[in-house]
């Protein structure tokens, strides 16, 4: 297993770090909940406020941050609401004792109403705007999602990490190993009959939406290339007849600025359980930092891994059910 990477990451050590940059620090460093980075606001001698975000050592290369700023950069170029990163001496990826960070503004929001479908159209105009733009080009350095990527890793290291209590492990690997087997197919027969790869933020999620004149759209660290799809499905809550409606909301803003393939919705279930079995790697990979267990107790409970071989079980008979469509 990996060790652990951010002990040596002291207050005195991030305080260097934002000085290096000629702007003096005069309040204390408030966390803020980000479990992959270690992100902090605070607020300046000039009384500005800021958000530091140190990333996490070894996970992704110097291109690939600055290939996401750089993204980022440009859809706040287009006007576009996100947030990106700032250029500080023309450099936004900055460099302390090995460890890299960056500087953000600090915005203020209120929390994104999922069952707001006014909201949730203005977000369906934001990614429609948003992907405008991406589709133009595709990542060169970041990773794409995939079967590799969001299956067969993450099972390799589910096995690899004997996480699973020893008495679950054989009924939560025997329906893991027919879900995956299911989404391949599906995915893989889906993904030959849409037009290709853009760049997408890849995380959008409600916490991942700031919510101010209309929606904003922060934390890029997980873009990648990948389907239109992934950057709206992650919308849709609740049971079939909502998420039609709500995905009907949705697409509607999103076409009034570009075109989703009416195909990719054969993509919506493969992807929703490509990301369920990512997010228990992604856990099991973590656990060993001590923000995770505190965090996520159940994570290493007999009840999570009970309620995952549901939840996998229910998944795998959500890919027989014909896909979500629109409202003729």
């Amino acid at each position: 297993m990996p060790e652990f990477h951010f002990t040596k990451l002291t207050p005195e050590l991030i305080l260097d770090g934002i000085e290096s940059l000629g702007i003096q620090v005069a309040s204390g460093l408030l966390a803020l909940n980000s479990y992959e980075n270690r992100v902090y606001q605070f607020i300046s001698e000039d009384q500005k406020r800021y958000v530091v975000k140190f990333y996490r050592p070894h996970r992704w290369t110097d291109e690939q941050i600055l290939e996401e700023h750089r993204f980022s950069q440009l859809l706040m170029e287009e006007d576009i609401s996100v947030v990106a990163p700032l250029s500080i001496n023309q450099h936004s990826l900055h460099e302390i004792e090995g460890y890299r960070f960056t500087l953000f503004e600090s915005v203020g929001g209120r929390q994104f109403e999922v069952d707001n479908l006014d909201q949730l159209e203005s977000v369906g105009r934001m990614l429609g705007r948003m992907h405008r733009v991406s589709h133009t080009d595709t990542f060169k350095h970041r990773l794409a999602i995939s079967i590799e990527t969001h299956l067969s890793e993450p099972l390799a290291t589910l096995k690899d990490y004997e996480i699973v209590p020893h008495h679950l492990k054989t009924p939560f690997f025997t329906i893991l190993d027919q879900l995956i087997a299911r989404t391949t197919d599906y995915y893989t027969r889906a993904i030959k009959n849409i037009d290709g790869a853009i760049r997408l933020h890849a995380d959008v999620h409600p916490g991942n939406i700031l919510w101010r004149d209309g929606p904003m759209l922060v934390d890029f660290d997980d873009c990648r290339n990948g389907p239109a799809i992934q950057d709206l499905w992650m919308m849709l809550s609740g049971d079939r007849q909502q998420q039609t409606l709500q995905l009907d909301v949705l697409v509607a803003a999103y076409e009034e600025f570009h075109e989703l393939d009416p195909k990719e919705l054969h993509l919506i279930e493969p992807l929703r359980a490509m990301r369920m079995v990512h997010y228990m790697a992604w856990l099991a990979v973590r656990w060993q930092d001590p923000a995770f267990p505190q965090a996520f107790p159940w994570f290493g409970e007999d009840k999570y891994w009970e309620g995952q071989i549901l939840a996998l079980k229910e998944q795998f008979a959500a890919l027989e059910d014909p896909p979500l469509s629109l409202f003729p």
